[in-house]
Parts: C-alpha cells; structure tokens; sequence
C-alpha cells in the first residue's frame, strides 16, 4: 500500500473513531440529562457512562453547557446527533405543508411531542444561570436562537398570504416565541394541562391571533 494511501487510510479510521466517540459522550449526556438532571449530572459522570475520560468528553464536545445544548439539538431533531434547525424533520413538514392553518397545525403538534423532553433541559439550564456565566451566556443563545428561528416561521407564514396586514414578520415571532417558551408550557402544565391540550391550544391560539379575518 503506498504511503500516501496508507495515511488517507489512517485519517478516515481516526475520523470514524472519534465520531463514534462523540456519539458515545452525546448519547450518555441524553441519558444522565434525562434520567438524572443537569444539575444532578457532572461532566465526570458523563466521562464514566461514555467509557472515556473528561478531557476527551471536553474536546469531543465541550463543556457542560455545550453537551446540554447539543443534547437538545438531538432531542429536537429526534436523531442520536445534534440536527441543525433547518434540517428537523417537523421543520421540513412545516415548510412542505399546504397553507397556514397546515403549517400551524405540524409545528404546534411537534411541539406537543418535544416540549415535555426539552422543557426539563430548559428549565435546570436558567436555574444554573443564576449562578453560572457560561450557562447564562448558553442560556441567552438559546434564546436568541429560538427568536431567529421564530422569524423564519413567520416568514413561512408569510408567504401563504393569510397573515394579518397589521402584523411584521418581527411581531408574528416574537408572539410565537413567547407561546411556545418553556415558562409558558412549564405554567400551562401546573394547571394541568396535558402536552395533547397544550399542542391544541396552541394551534388555536395561533390561528385565532395571527391569521386575517376569515382566515383564522
């Protein structure tokens, strides 16, 4: 085998292994995350349920913020690796989807399905904040991530022709962010709610708010 075959070899065994590794370290974050709590789960148990030590869980990954939001990107996108927001299979039935109410209807649905998972998430992340720069810092980029991705919903929306005339792109987002926020669900859940009557209320609210006279 010639050299150079040989090193392109080594490279790619090298790759798939530290991709493996990875996974290794995402999926034991998921399970401790889930199963224990944020807070309850330090980055030296996540090393020991992946089989590898911190350091490689620090550079195959990063730190403990970094492994809480690429565990949510997993369980957003349902894969067993962190899926971009664009690539979600509900964000791709959303923009495939034939009208607003449709549009409306896939996305609060798959929020019905996802909010019980990420809301736990969510919800120790702003506790550490208190307390934590980098989780603070973790928790505003979530922020600022869901309000963008807000923006291209509303866009969505946009293009069908059934929003309200008195409303920007910018308004239709942030009343969405704000509806599908954790604190929103978390409150609705107190009452009793259930995640099928959460995801319903949200359809009709969003109907009933955004969309033009005879639309909604």
């Amino acid at each position: 085998m010639a050299e150079g075959v040989k090193r392109q070899y080594r490279s790619v065994v090298r790759s798939e292994r530290a991709a493996a590794t990875r996974r290794s370290v995402l999926a034991a974050a998921q399970l401790l995350f889930t199963d224990v709590g944020y807070a309850q789960t330090s980055v030296a148990d996540v090393a020991e349920r992946a089989g590898v030590s911190v350091d490689t869980v620090y550079t195959s990954v990063g730190r403990k913020p970094h492994l809480l939001l690429a565990v949510l990107d997993m369980t957003l996108g349902s894969a067993t690796e962190p899926v971009p927001a664009e690539q979600r299979d509900y964000v791709v039935a959303i923009r495939e989807a034939d009208g607003a109410h449709a549009k409306i209807g896939v996305y609060a649905a798959a929020l019905g399905r996802l909010m019980p998972r990420v809301v736990p998430l969510l919800e120790a992340l702003a506790e550490a904040a208190a307390t934590d720069e980098e989780c603070a810092r973790m928790r505003d980029l979530i922020a600022d991530r869901r309000a963008a991705n807000m923006r291209l919903f509303a866009a969505d929306l946009r293009v069908t022709g059934e929003l309200r005339a008195d409303l920007s792109d910018d308004d239709v987002g942030d009343l969405v962010w704000a509806t599908n926020s954790p604190q929103y669900f978390a409150l609705l859940r107190q009452r009793g709610w259930s995640a099928t009557a959460y995801a319903d209320h949200l359809a009709d609210l969003w109907a009933r708010l955004l969309l033009a006279p005879g639309r909604a």
